[in-house]
């Protein structure tokens, strides 16, 4: 379970930044950026919170609600910053990362000196000192908290995109190349939020 420890190290105000959505095939990658600024928030956030990926969608979803809560009573700031399927194409997954992380860490209501970022590669000119942490979603509560609202708010996103274009089962897959969206694929074609770098959607394209 994450715990403060790494957070403790730095004496100071830290932020914890991850991101969802490397992997699919479309939607933008969204990163998050999360600083606690006490330690009061609820007993049941802190003690519930832990790496995205191990939580269920509903409970991921309860604490991305109590994570806006103790944001709105001022215990937390979060700040959340994507970049689009074209700039995924345009500059490679990696950097378009690195510039949702910074986009997210700029959306802060409160900049911090230093900020653990999850993962083992470092983000190139970022606005603050970083310090990577492998598997820090695990690991540091700034980074796990961070990595719930990174998941969360791009499922949301890959949600409303699903009314836009309905035949890929975005509100299910969040872009990733299932069944459903294989198939949706095959019969319609890809829509502006494919990312055209990756393998399977030129293999599409290159079939047309």
């Amino acid at each position: 379970m994450p715990d403060f420890l790494l957070e403790d190290t730095f004496k100071t105000l830290v932020t914890g930044i991850d991101e969802a959505g490397r992997g699919p095939w479309a939607g933008p990658v969204v990163a998050g950026a999360v600083v606690f600024l006490n330690r009061n928030e609820t007993p049941e956030l802190l003690s519930e919170l832990d790496d995205s990926k191990k939580l269920s969608a509903q409970k991921r979803e309860k604490l991305y609600a109590l994570l806006r809560q103790e944001e709105h009573k001022g215990n937390l700031a979060i700040g959340i910053g994507q970049a689009s399927a074209q700039e995924i194409d345009d500059m490679n997954i990696l950097q378009a990362t690195f510039l949702a992380m910074k986009r997210a860490y700029e959306a802060l209501s409160c900049k911090t000196q230093y900020a653990l970022v999850d993962g083992n590669q470092t983000p190139k000119n970022f606005p603050c000192q970083t310090q990577t942490v492998v598997k820090g979603d695990a690991k540091s509560m700034s980074i796990a908290a961070a990595s719930i609202v990174a998941k969360v708010y791009r499922d949301h996103l890959m949600a409303n995109l699903a009314k836009k274009y309905p035949n890929y089962g975005f509100e299910k897959n969040a872009g990733y190349g299932t069944k459903l969206h294989i198939d949706g694929l095959k019969k319609y074609g890809i829509c502006p939020q494919h990312r055209k770098s990756y393998k399977p959607i030129q293999e599409i394209l290159d079939k047309n």
